[in-house]
C-alpha cells in the first residue's frame, strides 16, 4: 500500500479511486437509474395510485413538492444544526439518512390511510349487508339495493358501492364492477361477499339469505378482531415507551449536565455510539412491532 502511495501520490490515488467508482457506476448504470427512479418518481406514482383509491384528487406536481419538503428540508436543518455545533461529519451522515428517509415516510403514511379506510369499510359491512338483504326481500334488484346503500350509508362504503353503480351505468358488466371492488378493498369478508354475489347471479339463488349468513360471519369476525386490536394496542404502547426511553434519558442528561453529553456530538466515538444506539433502537422497535402485531 505504501508503494502505491509513493508511486501515485495523493492526487493519483484520488484519480484511481474515482475511475474505479466511475467504471462500477457505468457498468451498473441501468440498475442505479432504476433504483433512483423507484425512490423518487416511483414513490410519487405509488402515492398517486393510493390516493386514487382514497378518492383524493391531487396534482402530481404537488406530490413532488411534498416529497421534497419531507426530505431535503429536515435534512438541511439537521446538517445546519449539527454543523453549527461543529459536528459536520455526523451532520452530513445523519442529514443524508433523513433525506433518504424523507422519500420513504410518505409510503407508510399513505398505507396507514388505506388501512384505516379498509377497517372503516369492514365496520360498515354488517349494516350494508342488512340493507341489501332488506332491499332484495322488498323486491328491488341488486343495483337498486346498492343504490339504497349509497343513499343511506356514510363513506367509505357508499363511495365504493357508488363506484360500482357508476361503472355499471357506462356499460361495465356488474361482475367486473364487483371484481374491481375486491381489488380496491382486498379483505376476506369482501371477497366472500363478491364471490357469493357473482356465483348466485350465474346459478340463481336467494341473495337475501346469503347476505344474512354473511352478516353473521362478519359480525363474529369483527368481534374477534376488536379483541385482538385491544391487545395489539397495549403491546404497541409498551413498545413505543421502550423505544423512546434512550432518547428521553439523553434529553434529561443534556439539560442537567450539557458538558457530559457534549462528547456524544463532538467526538468520533460519540458519533459511533449515537449511530449504534439508533441502529439497535430501530432493530428493537422492529422486533417488538413484529411480535405484538397479530394477523387474523
Amino acid at each position: 500500500m505504501e508503494i502505491f502511495v509513493r508511486l501515485l501520490g495523493p492526487t493519483g490515488i484520488v484519480i484511481v479511486v474515482g475511475l474505479l467508482i466511475f467504471l462500477v457506476a457505468f457498468k451498473y448504470s441501468v440498475n442505479i437509474f432504476d433504483l433512483i427512479e423507484r425512490q423518487t418518481i416511483g414513490t410519487r406514482t405509488y402515492i398517486l395510485e393510493k390516493l386514487e383509491l382514497l378518492f383524493i384528487e391531487i396534482e402530481p406536481q404537488k406530490v413532488t413538492y411534498l416529497l421534497l419538503c419531507c426530505s431535503f428540508v429536515p435534512g438541511a436543518i439537521i446538517i445546519g444544526l449539527l454543523g453549527f455545533l461543529g459536528a459536520w461529519i455526523p451532520g452530513l451522515i445523519l442529514g443524508s439518512i433523513i433525506i433518504f428517509m424523507g422519500f420513504k415516510i410518505p409510503k407508510p403514511f399513505i398505507d396507514s390511510m388505506i388501512e384505516r379506510r379498509i377497517k372503516a369499510y369492514e365496520g360498515q359491512m354488517v349494516d350494508a349487508m342488512q340493507l341489501l338483504a332488506n332491499g332484495i326481500r322488498a323486491g328491488l334488484s341488486l343495483p337498486q339495493s346498492l343504490g339504497m346503500v349509497v343513499d343511506e350509508m356514510p363513506q367509505p362504503i357508499s363511495q365504493e358501492f357508488n363506484m360500482i353503480l357508476q361503472q355499471n351505468k357506462i356499460g361495465v358488466p356488474l361482475e367486473e364492477c364487483f371484481d374491481g371492488l375486491v381489488k380496491r378493498i382486498p379483505t376476506e369478508d369482501n371477497e366472500m361477499f363478491v364471490a357469493s354475489v357473482n356465483i348466485l347471479r350465474e346459478t340463481g339463488g336467494n341473495l337475501a339469505e346469503v347476505f344474512d349468513t354473511i352478516v353473521t360471519v362478519i359480525r363474529e369476525r369483527v368481534r374477534l378482531k376488536q379483541k385482538i386490536d385491544t391487545y395489539i394496542a397495549q403491546g404497541m404502547f409498551q413498545g413505543a415507551t421502550i423505544f423512546a426511553m434512550p432518547w428521553a434519558i439523553g434529553v434529561i442528561f443534556a439539560f442537567n449536565d450539557p458538558e457530559m453529553m457534549k462528547p456524544m456530538f463532538t467526538h468520533p466515538l460519540g458519533w459511533v455510539a449515537l449511530f449504534l444506539i439508533l441502529g439497535f433502537d430501530l432493530a428493537g422497535g422492529f422486533v417488538i412491532l413484529k411480535i405484538v402485531k397479530i394477523k387474523v
